[in-house]
């Protein structure tokens, strides 16, 4: 139902608004008055459009407020990253080492075994050799006894010998025992292994 009056009117609105200025601009000659429905819409959305911009105005100075306030905060907060991550460093060199031994141990008793029990044999010979040559004590009734003579075999160790799977352990295995002045004797992979 478009008629030749609303065709005139569109074309109108398209060449007044290819004619109107900008902002900060000055109307050119020529310019016809623009009916008073479409001058309302256009300051409305020109206030719209300064609000907008002095929001974004008030969120830029908010967050400079914000950087100038916690570049200190995550300062303090790098430097107790900083000295945690220390700590933790200084943990495992905090344990004074008493007594560190390198040993080869023989596995060629875990092929004895049915093959589906040969690798949990192997850890089973390991862990019995060690308590064994690094005499730790075991067969306490209480808890603290226990802990004592703990010993903790390292995955590094574990995931050697379990390589191959169940069936096929390592013949031998060498190892770096660490024990501490609590009694606690952790198992290593040599080095070069």
């Amino acid at each position: 139902m478009d008629t030749v009056e609303d065709k005139t009117l569109e074309e109108k609105t398209k060449e007044e608004d290819e004619e109107t200025p900008q902002a900060g601009e000055e109307p050119t000659e020529g310019v016809e008055e623009q009916p008073a429905e479409e001058a309302e819409t256009r300051e409305e959305t020109e206030a719209v459009a300064e609000e907008e911009e002095k929001g974004k105005a008030e969120e830029t100075l908010e967050a400079e407020a914000e950087e100038m306030v916690e570049p200190p905060a995550r300062e303090e907060e790098a430097e107790e990253e900083v000295e945690e991550a220390e700590k933790r460093e200084k943990a495992p060199e905090e344990e004074e080492i008493v007594e560190e031994r390198v040993y080869t141990i023989p596995l060629r008793r875990a092929w004895i075994s049915p093959r589906k029990k040969r690798a949990p044999r192997a850890v089973h010979i390991v862990r019995s050799f060690i308590q064994r040559h690094m005499k730790i004590e075991t067969g306490g009734k209480g808890e603290e006894e226990e802990e004592e003579g703990r010993l903790v075999i390292s995955n590094e160790v574990n995931e050697r010998l379990w390589s191959r799977g169940i069936e096929k352990p390592p013949r031998n295995i060498r190892v770096r025992a660490v024990k501490d002045k609590e009694g606690v004797v952790t198992l290593y992979l040599a080095e070069g292994d």
